[in-house]
Parts: structure tokens; C-alpha cells; sequence
């Protein structure tokens, strides 16, 4: 049925919220059903940016599920990168690095933070009390290699900050410890 949309469009004009929305609608049903390419390719025969643009982001914002979410969010940094306010872009950013490190849990345990997708460090502190220091390990692996000289909203220090506070916490005894004397 997409299709056919797409064939009148072309047949007639039609107003460019309703364009927007048949793209959207489309683009959530292929990125649904796991399609990536043909999601790809539908972005790629969109030929006004702007339209382009409108769909991707409003598509993100509907919080599809986190393979269709990583893919959206890569392709905005990848495409419309300058088009986007410093604010959007760390948005996306974030949710993108969140997405990669919810692909770097067990599958069983990914809806647990699925919620904290978008933001990444929280999804790191929740692990830390959840004491899950292997899945830890894995996620701060994953995004130092990410955050490389990239500015979204926190960086390499602020993990490592992160870490340190609850490394002391780990250490920090609320009892002290007396020698017994005979």
C-alpha cells in the first residue's frame, strides 16, 4: 500500500504534511520489520532534504524500537549533521551511544534499560547499583571508542568521573575496623 501512496504522489500533488506523514508512516513499517536496507532506500529517494529531515526526526521521535532507533539516529548524525541545533544533535548523539550500549547487554536484559536510552551515563550509574560490572566494563569499552574527540553532551572525563565515585563508594567501610587485644 506504501507503494501504491508513493505512485500517486508522483500522479498528483499532495500537501507536504500528508507527504511527510505517508514517508513516516512507511519508513516506521520497514524499520518494524527489521528492513533496513529498504528503510535506507527510502530515505535515499526522498529527494527534497528538508522533507528528508522532517521525516527522520519525527520517526525518531515516536521511539521506535532500539535497532530502528540506532539506525535513525546514525543516519541524522550521518546526513543532517549541520542542519541540526547543537542541542538535537547531542539528543541524537546521546540516544545513538545509548543504543550502542544497549546492544552491548544480554538480550534478555536490554528492556530493563531500554527507558535509559537516551541517556547514556544514567544508564551507566543504573548498572553500577544493579552491580552488573562485567555488562559495565563492556559499556565504557563501547563508548570510549565512540566518544573519541566527540562533544554530546558529557565525555570521556565524566565517565571516568562516574566510575571513580562509585569505585570509592565500593571502598568506603561505614564501620571501622578494631584490633582485638588479648
Amino acid at each position: 500500500d506504501y507503494e501504491l501512496c508513493e505512485e500517486w504522489v508522483h500522479l498528483y500533488p499532495v500537501p507536504r504534511e500528508d507527504l511527510i506523514n505517508l514517508h513516516r508512516e512507511h519508513l516506521l513499517h520497514l524499520l518494524e520489520m527489521g528492513d533496513m536496507e529498504k528503510a535506507l532506500q527510502l530515505l535515499q529517494r526522498i529527494e527534497d532534504p528538508g522533507i528528508c529531515l522532517a521525516i527522520s526526526e519525527q520517526s525518531l521521535d515516536q521511539h521506535p524500537n532500539l535497532a530502528a532507533s540506532h539506525f535513525l539516529a546514525d543516519y541524522l548524525t550521518a546526513h543532517f549533521y549541520a542542519n541540526l541545533t547543537t542541542a538535537r544533535r547531542n539528543e541524537i548523539q546521546a540516544l545513538y551511544m545509548g543504543s550502542k550500549v544497549l546492544l552491548t547487554l544480554p538480550e534478555l536484559s536490554r528492556a530493563n534499560y531500554s527507558h535509559l536510552s537516551s541517556r547514556p551515563l544514567l544508564m551507566l550509574e543504573q548498572l553500577l547499583m544493579n552491580m552488573k560490572v562485567d555488562w559495565v566494563a563492556v559499556a565504557v569499552q563501547t563508548l570510549h571508542q565512540h566518544l573519541a574527540g566527540e562533544e554530546i553532551g558529557f565525555t570521556v572525563e565524566d565517565i571516568d568521573n562516574l566510575l571513580s565515585k562509585y569505585a570509592e563508594k565500593a571502598l568506603n567501610f561505614p564501620f571501622s575496623l578494631k584490633e582485638k587485644r588479648s
